[in-house]
């Protein structure tokens, strides 16, 4: 077991690793690299082992506002890219900064132990085809992804077809034939719906509560390109943009679609205008919350009561981080407590990257978050007083940067920010720890 030395290890190759490898890289910080799967793309490669990504998958940002500033997708790549497209767009951008030299393949993370306290080192054990392997480091960068553990919901009674989470979908042709029940209507829920019409049997879309859906294009453009050069109060912006949904939106309730309990923004939006259309034109029925299962039946909350083969529920993931103890992470309800998601309050040897949710952040948000921490690892290696402001900062009574709005309390939201106030926040830190290591 080599000393830790000034080498930091960096868990994850997928966008948020990859981000954080290149500013190491670049700031000079010496790091080793470990990925579970056999290349970098994280969940967006759909073969990996730990992808919960499905064939017909997309962005739902568009390129122009998901891409790293540094490194802009091809111009022939669609301005919604597939899984597949990203999985490219990532392996050109490991192979352009040269960020696979860094890491361990094939290399599973175990477990993550402190060698005592702050800056004493971490004892990290990882497993690969030659066997398990144990090594010291001086910091660890988490940057394993939030999406791959999936949150299974239990149900009163028993159900004798087929019950999956959208983790275990991949093809279409699951649905052949099928009476298909989807539980859950975010994104991937209902992305997985309009799937299901087109080869199920049947489809119906089970909802504990209504969402505010986003078409993604709005006078031909993409949705979240409009209106950004406006910056506008929340409670203005909410107005013009719900005037905006309801005129190339119209009315989901309409549908059958429950009305939302909270405000706009308060959630994320569902951006598909699909699963309307379908609702629209009968190919798809809304029911309300299950109340329990018999057999092939599902009975609902509201007295109903239908047949299904299958039970597909899109009820999203867990934050999860296997190989270290929570309490290491300040772990506070349902996620970690960071300041600006990534900086644990005593510790500067431990980081989590990527563990950050907003409509609109984009890759480049991330970017700047892995930006803030490399140069303040670097701050503090070199005496820079600004590392030491910010070091005072992040040990206080902090809120998260949520620009005052107040999210619906799910697990899901438990990282969300609001963009604006989270970017102004990290690029401010970014601005005064380069000026003062210039």
């Amino acid at each position: 077991m080599g000393k830790p030395h000034n080498r930091f290890a960096l868990i994850g190759a997928g966008p948020m690793g990859l981000a954080t490898a290149k500013l190491l890289s670049e700031h000079g910080v010496d790091f080793q690299g470990f990925e579970l799967n056999t290349g970098v793309g994280g969940l967006w490669d759909i073969d990996g082992p730990h992808s919960t990504m499905y064939e017909t998958a997309h962005l739902i940002s568009s390129k122009k506002m998901t891409e790293f500033a540094d490194f802009p997708m091809r111009d022939d790549v669609a301005e919604y890219p597939s899984h597949r497209e990203m999985k490219r767009y990532f392996q050109d951008f490991a192979k352009h900064f040269d960020l696979l030299k860094h890491y361990k393949f094939g290399a599973k993370v175990i477990s993550c132990v402190p060698l005592g306290g702050d800056g004493d080192g971490w004892k990290i054990t990882w497993r690969d085809d030659a066997g398990e392997h144990v090594d010291t480091f001086a910091g660890l960068l988490i940057a394993n992804g939030t999406l791959s553990t999936p949150n299974i919901p239990t149900f009163k009674g028993d159900f004798d077809g087929e019950l999956i989470h959208a983790s275990q979908y991949r093809h279409a042709s699951q649905f052949d034939g099928k009476r298909v029940l989807i539980v859950g209507a975010g994104n991937s829920g209902c992305d997985i719906a309009v799937d299901a019409i087109h080869h199920g049997a049947s489809t119906d879309l089970s909802m504990r509560r209504g969402y505010y859906f986003v078409p993604k294009y709005i006078f031909g453009k993409p949705a979240d390109t409009v209106g950004g050069a406006l910056k506008l109060p929340m409670a203005i912006k909410r107005i013009v943009d719900g005037a905006i949904l309801k005129w190339f939106v119209g009315d989901p309730q309409k549908y059958g679609f429950p009305k939302p309990d909270y405000k706009l923004y308060e959630s994320h939006p569902v951006v598909n205008s699909l699963v309307l259309y379908h609702a629209g034109h009968g190919d798809i029925k809304i029911r309300p919350d299950i109340d329990h299962l018999a057999g092939k039946t599902v009975h609902f909350k509201d007295g109903t009561q239908e047949e299904y083969d299958m039970i597909l529920t899109a009820t999203g993931y867990k934050l999860d981080y296997p190989f270290i103890d929570n309490t290491l992470l300040n772990w506070q309800g349902d996620a970690p407590h960071l300041y600006l998601n990534c900086m644990h309050p005593t510790r500067d040897d431990l980081f989590v990257l990527g563990m950050v949710e907003a409509s609109g952040l984009g890759w480049q948000g991330r970017h700047e978050q892995a930006e803030m921490v490399v140069r303040y690892i670097t701050g503090l290696r070199n005496g820079v007083n600004t590392a030491h402001e910010l070091q005072d900062t992040k040990t206080q009574n902090y809120s998260r940067a949520t620009g005052a709005m107040e999210y619906i309390d799910l697990p899901r939201m438990a990282y969300y920010v609001d963009k604006t106030t989270y970017r102004n926040a990290v690029t401010q830190w970014i601005g005064k720890l380069g000026r003062n290591q210039s």
